[in-house]
Order: structure tokens, then sequence, then C-alpha cells
């Protein structure tokens, strides 16, 4: 059993409790930039929560009025001028991985964004599950503003897939912020809060989340990701192992006798 409630990372803020674990990136006074280093922590931490049995939930919040400013201008965009291609490579594909560890923690992960999500903060936002949002938030895919391709990070193939295609070429082409309302009509935000009561809604997803079977929850992320390369006759195949290794959970058996005797499950996450 491997646990991960007392984790200690460097570069970010970590709280955990009660299944529920909280990422906030913690310089808020320059709208909670990424460094190379908090980018690596963040990935193998999210590749840590693959084995941690008593993480069942991620809220990756706001500090401060913000979520994030996207990549350091002196830590990391500075440094980038003067690499050459191998040490490029090698960045982009670090910051690539962080994603690749969000889609496969097995954990559902909420965003709760306040202010400014830019850059690689709005790729944080868009890489999770679910997203909540104030009416001050500001999300910009801003890559094309700094000289670079809207193709950051997995953006291309995700982004349409949340908002649709012409949509984020619009995002992905200009470089424009995203405001709050435009973000929830077009369903990258779940739903709006206050932003006193934004931490406490995020809260309240992720108790609903971790009060319900877990590791059949575990199945539904990976299906949701795995299927977006497979023909609807493979997916109904994949969702059809997938069930019927969830019906030899406990967790169904309890479903079972708590219908039958009229009750509310508690589901234990196996």
């Amino acid at each position: 059993m491997t646990e991960m409630a007392g984790h200690q990372p460097e570069h970010f803020i970590w709280e955990a409790a009660d299944g529920i674990a909280t990422i906030r990136l913690n310089r808020p006074d320059r709208k909670n930039p990424l460094t190379v280093d908090s980018y690596a922590e963040l990935r193998d931490t999210f590749r840590a929560l693959v084995y941690a049995d008593d993480i069942h939930a991620v809220i990756f919040a706001s500090n401060g009025g913000n979520f994030s400013s996207g990549g350091d201008v002196h830590d990391i965009i500075g440094p980038l001028v003067a690499m050459d291609m191998k040490d490029l490579l090698k960045f982009t594909r670090m910051t690539g991985d962080l994603v690749k560890a969000m889609l496969h923690c097995g954990k559902p992960v909420i965003s709760a964004v306040d202010g400014v999500a830019v850059g690689a903060g709005a790729i944080i936002t868009m890489a999770s599950d679910l997203r909540l949002a104030t009416p001050a938030a500001k999300c910009a895919f801003l890559f094309n503003k700094v000289g670079l391709a809207g193709c950051d990070m997995g953006a291309c193939a995700m982004l349409p897939r949340i908002i649709g295609q012409g949509r984020a070429a619009e995002l992905l082409y200009t470089g424009r912020a995203m405001n709050a309302e435009e973000g929830l009509d077009w369903g990258y935000w779940n739903a709006l809060h206050d932003a006193d009561a934004l931490d406490a809604a995020a809260r309240k997803m992720a108790e609903r989340i971790v009060a319900g079977p877990t590791f059949a929850n575990g199945i539904t992320k990976t299906q949701l990701n795995q299927e977006w390369n497979m023909t609807l006759d493979q997916a109904i195949e994949a969702e059809a192992q997938a069930q019927a290794i969830c019906m030899q959970t406990q967790d169904f058996e309890r479903a079972y006798h708590a219908f039958v005797a009229k009750e509310r499950p508690a589901f234990e996450g196996n």
C-alpha cells in the first residue's frame, strides 16, 4: 500500500485529507508561474499518484487570486532562447510528460481557477477532468503571442474535443483570452463560482467523487482518455471488459445489497 497524504514537495503546496489532495503553485506575487523544477516535481507527483491508495481525487487550486501565469520568463523563457535543438526537445518533452502524467494518474483532477490561467497554466486546466472557475477567470493559450505554435502540450488534440474545432482554432491562432462566460457557454468550465466560494465548490465536487466507487472512477478516467483513439466497436468492447472488471469488485456487491435494503451504498474503493 502506497500513501501520499504526507507528500512534501519543494516547489508547490500540497495538502491532503480524506482522500483528497490539493495542489497550489506558490508564487502568488508573480501570479504563480511554473519553473523547470515545479514542472518536473508536478510530473513526478502525478506519476506517483497512480500507486497511491490514500488519494482518490486531486484539486489543482488557485493561490492569491490567480491560477498560473505559465512558464516563468526568467527561469524558462530566457534560457530556452539559448538552447540547441536537443535541449529544446528535452524540455518540450518534459512539459508534455506533465500532461501525460495527469491523464494517466488514475485519479479525477479538478481545476479551480481564479484570475489568470495562461500558457502552461491553461494547459493544466485543459488536462484536468473537471474545471471550475470564477467570473474573473481568464484562460489563454497564448503561445502564438510569443512566436510559438498553438500545438503545445497536447492543445491541438485536446482543446477541440472540449470546446470544438472552430473555437479551439480561434484561441490557438490568436492567443486571446477566453473569458469566464465564454468558457462556461462553450463547455470548458463546468460551473462558475464567486471567488470566496470556489475552493468550497471544488472540495464539494471532490468529496462527491471520493464518496463514490473510487476503483471504478479510475476505470472511467482510463476509458475517457483511451477511447479517443478507438473506433466505436473497439470502444464498446473495451467498455465491456472494463465493466466486467468492475463487476468483480466488492463495491458492486455493496451497491446491490444497499439497493435491496433501500439504503445508500457505502463504497470502500475495492
